[in-house]
Protein backbone atom coordinates (compact mmCIF):
# COMPACT_ATOMS: atom_id res chain seq x y z
CA UNK A 1 0.00 0.00 0.00
CA UNK A 2 1.30 3.62 -1.16
CA UNK A 3 0.94 5.99 1.95
CA UNK A 4 1.24 9.67 1.61
CA UNK A 5 1.20 12.42 4.82
CA UNK A 6 0.02 15.79 3.94
CA UNK A 7 1.20 17.91 6.60
CA UNK A 8 0.16 22.17 6.29
CA UNK A 9 4.08 23.06 7.09
CA UNK A 10 7.14 22.10 8.67
CA UNK A 11 8.92 24.55 9.79
CA UNK A 12 9.21 24.13 13.82
CA UNK A 13 8.92 20.72 15.61
CA UNK A 14 5.61 20.73 17.74
CA UNK A 15 3.15 19.12 18.84
CA UNK A 16 1.78 18.78 14.91
CA UNK A 17 5.03 17.06 13.86
CA UNK A 18 5.33 15.09 16.54
CA UNK A 19 2.95 12.96 15.32
CA UNK A 20 3.51 13.55 12.07
CA UNK A 21 6.93 11.69 13.52
CA UNK A 22 4.70 8.97 14.80
CA UNK A 23 3.39 8.26 11.51
CA UNK A 24 6.44 8.20 9.73
CA UNK A 25 7.92 5.65 11.85
CA UNK A 26 4.22 3.65 11.09
CA UNK A 27 4.62 4.01 7.32
CA UNK A 28 8.82 3.88 7.05
CA UNK A 29 8.28 4.10 2.91
CA UNK A 30 5.53 7.16 2.94
CA UNK A 31 5.97 10.46 1.26
CA UNK A 32 5.70 13.65 2.74
CA UNK A 33 3.68 16.52 1.15
CA UNK A 34 3.61 19.98 2.79
CA UNK A 35 3.63 23.90 1.90
CA UNK A 36 7.22 24.81 3.08
CA UNK A 37 10.21 22.13 4.85
CA UNK A 38 12.84 23.54 6.92
CA UNK A 39 14.99 20.13 7.29
CA UNK A 40 17.35 21.45 10.20
CA UNK A 41 14.36 21.95 12.37
CA UNK A 42 12.96 18.74 11.92
CA UNK A 43 13.60 15.13 13.79
CA UNK A 44 15.87 13.09 11.86
CA UNK A 45 12.73 10.61 11.32
CA UNK A 46 11.09 13.22 9.28
CA UNK A 47 13.90 13.71 7.47
CA UNK A 48 14.91 10.18 6.44
CA UNK A 49 11.38 10.49 4.40
CA UNK A 50 11.07 11.99 1.07
CA UNK A 51 9.41 15.25 1.24
CA UNK A 52 7.42 17.01 -1.96
CA UNK A 53 6.66 20.47 -1.64
CA UNK A 54 3.77 23.16 -3.16
CA UNK A 55 4.94 26.12 -4.81
CA UNK A 56 4.82 28.12 -1.62
CA UNK A 57 8.52 26.69 -0.51
CA UNK A 58 9.38 28.46 -3.97
CA UNK A 59 8.42 32.00 -3.33
CA UNK A 60 10.31 34.97 -1.47
CA UNK A 61 11.42 34.02 2.03
CA UNK A 62 9.09 31.60 2.44
CA UNK A 63 10.23 29.83 5.42
CA UNK A 64 9.22 32.82 7.42
CA UNK A 65 6.47 34.80 5.67
CA UNK A 66 4.77 31.09 4.93
CA UNK A 67 1.92 32.18 6.86
CA UNK A 68 1.34 35.30 5.06
CA UNK A 69 0.96 33.64 1.71
CA UNK A 70 -2.03 31.34 3.10
CA UNK A 71 -4.46 32.52 0.57
CA UNK A 72 -2.68 30.43 -2.18
CA UNK A 73 -2.39 27.60 0.05
CA UNK A 74 -5.81 26.49 -1.67
CA UNK A 75 -4.66 26.06 -5.08
CA UNK A 76 -1.24 24.81 -4.13
CA UNK A 77 -2.83 21.83 -2.02
CA UNK A 78 -4.99 21.00 -5.18
CA UNK A 79 -1.66 20.93 -7.51
CA UNK A 80 -0.33 17.62 -5.82
CA UNK A 81 -0.36 14.59 -7.48
CA UNK A 82 -1.08 11.79 -5.16
CA UNK A 83 -2.65 9.45 -8.02
CA UNK A 84 -0.16 6.64 -6.97
CA UNK A 85 -1.31 6.45 -3.45
CA UNK A 86 -3.74 4.20 -1.71
CA UNK A 87 -3.80 5.82 1.68
CA UNK A 88 -3.72 9.74 2.16
CA UNK A 89 -3.63 11.04 5.80
CA UNK A 90 -3.93 14.60 6.20
CA UNK A 91 -2.73 16.46 9.26
CA UNK A 92 -5.12 19.32 9.82
CA UNK A 93 -4.29 22.59 11.97
CA UNK A 94 -3.61 24.93 8.26
CA UNK A 95 -4.85 23.80 5.23
CA UNK A 96 -3.66 20.10 4.36
CA UNK A 97 -6.75 18.11 3.85
CA UNK A 98 -7.67 20.12 0.62
CA UNK A 99 -6.12 18.13 -1.44
CA UNK A 100 -7.52 16.01 -4.59
CA UNK A 101 -7.58 11.91 -4.33
CA UNK A 102 -8.40 9.08 -6.57
CA UNK A 103 -11.96 7.30 -5.82
CA UNK A 104 -10.19 4.38 -4.93
CA UNK A 105 -7.88 6.41 -2.10
CA UNK A 106 -8.77 6.15 1.44
CA UNK A 107 -8.33 10.12 2.69
CA UNK A 108 -8.04 10.11 6.52
CA UNK A 109 -7.54 13.47 8.16
CA UNK A 110 -6.32 13.54 11.70
CA UNK A 111 -7.29 16.82 13.23
CA UNK A 112 -5.34 19.05 15.69
CA UNK A 113 -7.80 21.74 15.08
CA UNK A 114 -10.29 23.77 12.26
CA UNK A 115 -8.22 26.54 11.42
CA UNK A 116 -8.49 28.23 14.49
CA UNK A 117 -7.79 31.62 12.44
CA UNK A 118 -10.29 31.15 10.50
CA UNK A 119 -12.94 29.89 12.86
CA UNK A 120 -12.73 29.43 16.66
CA UNK A 121 -10.25 32.66 17.31
CA UNK A 122 -11.08 34.61 14.06
CA UNK A 123 -11.77 37.22 15.76
CA UNK A 124 -8.69 37.30 18.71
CA UNK A 125 -6.38 37.05 15.44
CA UNK A 126 -8.19 40.35 13.54
CA UNK A 127 -8.09 42.30 17.16
CA UNK A 128 -4.36 41.72 17.17
CA UNK A 129 -3.86 42.20 13.35
CA UNK A 130 -2.13 45.35 11.86
CA UNK A 131 -4.48 47.74 9.98
CA UNK A 132 -3.74 46.99 6.36
CA UNK A 133 -4.36 43.21 7.68
CA UNK A 134 -7.16 44.22 9.29
CA UNK A 135 -8.94 45.75 6.07
CA UNK A 136 -8.06 42.42 3.93
CA UNK A 137 -8.76 39.73 6.19
CA UNK A 138 -12.08 39.50 6.32
CA UNK A 139 -12.68 38.78 3.02
CA UNK A 140 -9.68 36.78 2.57
CA UNK A 141 -10.93 34.63 5.89
CA UNK A 142 -14.49 34.04 4.37
CA UNK A 143 -13.56 32.73 0.78
CA UNK A 144 -10.69 30.57 2.78
CA UNK A 145 -14.09 29.56 5.42
CA UNK A 146 -15.77 28.18 2.04
CA UNK A 147 -13.19 26.20 0.67
CA UNK A 148 -12.07 24.43 4.23
CA UNK A 149 -15.84 23.70 4.73
CA UNK A 150 -16.38 22.48 1.16
CA UNK A 151 -13.09 20.30 1.33
CA UNK A 152 -14.16 18.42 4.37
CA UNK A 153 -16.17 16.44 1.75
CA UNK A 154 -12.88 15.28 0.39
CA UNK A 155 -12.16 13.49 2.96
CA UNK A 156 -13.32 10.18 3.85
CA UNK A 157 -12.99 9.51 8.01
CA UNK A 158 -12.08 12.27 10.60
CA UNK A 159 -9.90 11.72 12.98
CA UNK A 160 -9.53 14.22 15.78
CA UNK A 161 -6.65 14.80 18.61
CA UNK A 162 -9.24 15.52 21.31
CA UNK A 163 -13.22 15.41 22.09
CA UNK A 164 -12.84 19.14 22.35
CA UNK A 165 -11.51 18.81 18.45
CA UNK A 166 -13.95 16.39 17.63
CA UNK A 167 -16.77 18.70 18.78
CA UNK A 168 -15.17 21.65 16.29
CA UNK A 169 -15.10 19.17 13.68
CA UNK A 170 -18.98 18.62 14.21
CA UNK A 171 -19.95 21.57 14.13
CA UNK A 172 -17.70 23.53 11.56
CA UNK A 173 -17.79 20.79 9.33
CA UNK A 174 -20.86 18.74 9.83
CA UNK A 175 -18.82 15.51 10.27
CA UNK A 176 -17.86 12.87 13.27
CA UNK A 177 -14.86 12.27 14.06
CA UNK A 178 -13.14 9.36 16.15
CA UNK A 179 -10.70 10.38 18.84
CA UNK A 180 -7.09 9.54 18.87
CA UNK A 181 -5.11 11.42 21.58
CA UNK A 182 -1.80 12.62 20.53
CA UNK A 183 1.65 10.75 21.05
CA UNK A 184 3.44 12.62 24.15
CA UNK A 185 7.07 11.69 24.44
CA UNK A 186 6.52 10.63 28.37
CA UNK A 187 9.83 8.75 28.36
CA UNK A 188 11.99 11.90 27.49
CA UNK A 189 10.61 13.32 31.12
CA UNK A 190 10.79 11.67 34.95
CA UNK A 191 10.50 12.58 38.58
CA UNK A 192 13.67 14.02 39.79
CA UNK A 193 15.92 10.94 41.43
CA UNK A 194 15.89 12.90 45.52
CA UNK A 195 18.13 11.81 48.00
CA UNK A 196 17.07 9.95 50.86
CA UNK A 197 14.84 12.48 53.52
CA UNK A 198 14.17 14.36 50.80
CA UNK A 199 15.69 17.43 49.36
CA UNK A 200 13.50 20.54 48.93
CA UNK A 201 11.61 21.38 45.55
CA UNK A 202 13.10 24.72 43.70
CA UNK A 203 10.48 27.76 45.16
CA UNK A 204 9.34 28.73 41.31
CA UNK A 205 6.40 27.58 39.08
CA UNK A 206 6.54 27.08 35.47
CA UNK A 207 5.59 28.31 31.82
CA UNK A 208 6.05 26.11 28.96
CA UNK A 209 4.76 26.99 25.35
CA UNK A 210 5.04 29.26 22.41
CA UNK A 211 5.26 32.88 23.52
CA UNK A 212 1.54 33.44 21.57
CA UNK A 213 -1.26 35.87 22.43
CA UNK A 214 -3.71 32.82 23.09
CA UNK A 215 -2.17 30.96 25.27
CA UNK A 216 -2.42 34.18 27.59
CA UNK A 217 0.62 34.15 29.78
CA UNK A 218 -0.08 37.76 30.56
CA UNK A 219 -2.50 36.42 32.87
CA UNK A 220 0.21 34.58 34.33
CA UNK A 221 2.99 37.21 34.66
CA UNK A 222 -0.25 39.73 35.92
CA UNK A 223 -1.10 37.17 38.73
CA UNK A 224 2.78 36.44 40.09
CA UNK A 225 3.49 40.24 40.09
CA UNK A 226 0.16 40.22 42.36
CA UNK A 227 1.84 37.10 44.27
CA UNK A 228 5.51 37.93 44.63
CA UNK A 229 5.86 34.67 43.36
CA UNK A 230 9.03 33.16 41.54
CA UNK A 231 7.82 31.93 38.02
CA UNK A 232 10.12 30.76 35.08
CA UNK A 233 9.13 31.52 31.63
CA UNK A 234 10.39 29.06 28.77
CA UNK A 235 9.72 29.79 25.40
CA UNK A 236 9.72 31.94 22.05
CA UNK A 237 7.63 34.09 20.31
CA UNK A 238 6.01 37.34 18.56
CA UNK A 239 4.73 38.23 22.39
CA UNK A 240 8.25 37.76 23.96
CA UNK A 241 8.90 41.61 23.75
CA UNK A 242 5.15 42.64 25.30
CA UNK A 243 5.70 40.14 27.66
CA UNK A 244 9.05 41.09 29.35
CA UNK A 245 7.71 44.76 29.70
CA UNK A 246 5.10 43.58 31.87
CA UNK A 247 6.95 41.53 33.91
CA UNK A 248 8.15 41.89 37.63
CA UNK A 249 11.35 41.27 39.59
CA UNK A 250 9.92 38.08 40.01
CA UNK A 251 9.84 36.82 36.71
CA UNK A 252 11.88 35.10 34.50
CA UNK A 253 11.72 34.53 31.09
CA UNK A 254 14.15 32.12 29.82
CA UNK A 255 13.69 31.97 25.85
CA UNK A 256 14.24 28.41 24.36
CA UNK A 257 15.54 25.82 26.12
CA UNK A 258 16.86 22.29 24.85
CA UNK A 259 15.22 19.00 25.64
CA UNK A 260 17.51 18.27 29.16
CA UNK A 261 17.26 21.33 29.90
CA UNK A 262 13.99 21.51 29.78
CA UNK A 263 13.07 18.21 31.68
CA UNK A 264 14.83 19.78 34.46
CA UNK A 265 12.54 22.90 34.88
CA UNK A 266 9.69 20.44 35.07
CA UNK A 267 11.01 18.30 37.92
CA UNK A 268 12.30 20.84 40.31
CA UNK A 269 9.26 23.53 39.94
CA UNK A 270 6.28 23.59 42.26
CA UNK A 271 3.80 23.31 39.16
CA UNK A 272 3.32 24.09 36.00
CA UNK A 273 0.51 27.02 35.15
CA UNK A 274 -1.22 26.48 31.74
CA UNK A 275 -3.19 29.61 31.62
CA UNK A 276 -4.29 29.08 27.67
CA UNK A 277 -7.32 27.41 26.18
CA UNK A 278 -6.00 24.85 23.86
CA UNK A 279 -7.54 22.11 21.39
CA UNK A 280 -5.28 19.37 23.64
CA UNK A 281 -2.09 20.49 25.10
CA UNK A 282 0.80 18.70 25.68
CA UNK A 283 2.43 20.62 28.38
CA UNK A 284 0.29 19.05 31.02
CA UNK A 285 1.06 15.98 30.34
CA UNK A 286 4.67 16.39 30.18
CA UNK A 287 4.56 17.77 33.56
CA UNK A 288 2.85 15.00 34.81
CA UNK A 289 4.93 12.73 33.03
CA UNK A 290 8.22 14.54 35.09
CA UNK A 291 6.18 13.99 38.15
CA UNK A 292 4.49 17.79 38.05
CA UNK A 293 0.56 18.39 38.87
CA UNK A 294 -0.63 21.49 36.75
CA UNK A 295 -2.71 24.51 37.47
CA UNK A 296 -4.86 24.86 34.36
CA UNK A 297 -7.63 27.28 32.94
CA UNK A 298 -10.30 24.77 32.89
CA UNK A 299 -11.42 24.81 29.57
CA UNK A 300 -10.71 22.80 25.99
CA UNK A 301 -8.02 20.13 26.01
CA UNK A 302 -7.00 20.97 29.50
CA UNK A 303 -10.42 19.23 30.39
CA UNK A 304 -9.10 15.73 28.89
CA UNK A 305 -5.11 15.93 30.14
CA UNK A 306 -5.99 17.25 33.60
CA UNK A 307 -7.82 15.26 36.27
CA UNK A 308 -8.95 17.63 39.19
CA UNK A 309 -6.93 16.89 42.48
CA UNK A 310 -5.41 14.14 41.19
CA UNK A 311 -2.92 15.34 38.34
CA UNK A 312 -3.79 19.19 39.41
CA UNK A 313 -6.30 22.05 39.79
CA UNK A 314 -8.42 23.92 37.10
CA UNK A 315 -9.30 27.00 37.32
CA UNK A 316 -12.77 29.03 36.35
CA UNK A 317 -12.08 32.28 34.80
CA UNK A 318 -9.39 33.48 31.98
CA UNK A 319 -8.32 36.39 34.58
CA UNK A 320 -5.19 36.66 37.04
CA UNK A 321 -7.51 36.82 39.91
CA UNK A 322 -8.82 33.31 39.44
CA UNK A 323 -5.58 32.30 38.70
CA UNK A 324 -4.41 33.62 42.28
CA UNK A 325 -6.98 31.57 43.76
CA UNK A 326 -5.57 28.40 42.43
CA UNK A 327 -2.31 28.70 42.94
CA UNK A 328 -2.92 29.59 46.88
CA UNK A 329 -5.23 26.79 46.79
CA UNK A 330 -2.40 24.49 45.49
CA UNK A 331 -0.10 26.16 48.16
CA UNK A 332 -2.14 24.91 51.19
CA UNK A 333 -1.99 21.01 50.41
CA UNK A 334 0.62 20.29 47.44
CA UNK A 335 1.41 17.26 49.03
CA UNK A 336 -1.85 15.89 47.79
CA UNK A 337 -0.28 15.32 44.10
CA UNK A 338 1.49 11.56 44.28
CA UNK A 339 4.67 11.28 41.59
CA UNK A 340 3.75 7.85 40.53
CA UNK A 341 0.27 8.77 39.85
CA UNK A 342 1.07 11.56 37.98
CA UNK A 343 3.61 9.35 35.70
CA UNK A 344 1.10 6.44 35.26
CA UNK A 345 -1.45 9.02 34.03
CA UNK A 346 1.12 10.71 31.34
CA UNK A 347 1.34 7.03 30.01
CA UNK A 348 -1.59 6.69 29.02
CA UNK A 349 -1.08 9.56 25.93
CA UNK A 350 2.52 7.53 25.63
CA UNK A 351 3.64 7.45 21.72
CA UNK A 352 3.00 3.49 21.52
CA UNK A 353 -0.43 4.08 22.93
CA UNK A 354 -1.20 6.66 20.08
CA UNK A 355 -0.23 3.89 17.46
CA UNK A 356 -1.93 1.52 18.71
CA UNK A 357 -5.38 3.79 18.80
CA UNK A 358 -4.18 5.19 15.20
CA UNK A 359 -4.19 1.65 13.95
CA UNK A 360 -7.49 0.88 15.03
CA UNK A 361 -9.19 3.48 13.83
CA UNK A 362 -7.32 3.04 10.65
CA UNK A 363 -8.73 -0.43 10.51
CA UNK A 364 -12.80 1.00 11.23
CA UNK A 365 -11.53 3.82 8.41
CA UNK A 366 -11.36 0.91 6.06
CA UNK A 367 -13.69 -0.54 7.55
CA UNK A 368 -16.78 1.72 7.20
CA UNK A 369 -15.71 3.03 3.63
CA UNK A 370 -15.48 -0.59 2.03
CA UNK A 371 -12.49 0.43 0.23
CA UNK A 372 -11.71 -1.02 -3.38
CA UNK A 373 -14.76 -3.78 -3.07
CA UNK A 374 -17.06 -4.22 -6.32
CA UNK A 375 -20.62 -3.02 -6.01
CA UNK A 376 -22.70 -6.61 -5.92
CA UNK A 377 -23.81 -7.23 -9.15
CA UNK A 378 -27.41 -8.18 -8.21
CA UNK A 379 -28.00 -4.99 -6.00
CA UNK A 380 -26.99 -3.01 -8.67
CA UNK A 381 -29.19 -4.76 -11.20
CA UNK A 382 -32.32 -4.53 -8.54
CA UNK A 383 -31.60 -0.64 -8.40
CA UNK A 384 -31.56 -0.19 -12.39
Amino acid sequence: MRVAIVHYWLVNFRGGERVVEALCEMFPQADLFTHVYVPERMSEKINEHRVITTFIARLPLAHRWYQNYLPLMPIALEQLDLRDYDLVISSESGPAKGVLTRPGTLHVCYCHTPMRYAWSMYRDYLENSGRAKRLVLPWVMHRLRQWDQLTANRVDFFMANSYNVARQVQKYYGRSALVVHPPVDVDRFAPAVRPAGGARRQPYFLCVGQLVRYKRFDIAIEAFNALGARLFIIGEGEEERALRRIAGPTITLLGYQNKEWLGKYYTQCEAVIFPGEEDFGIVPLEAAASGRPVIAYGRGGALETVIPGETGILFDHQTPTSLIEAVNSYQQVPQRFVENRLVEHARKFSRERFKQHFRAALGEAFKQTRMNLPVPQPALRQVL
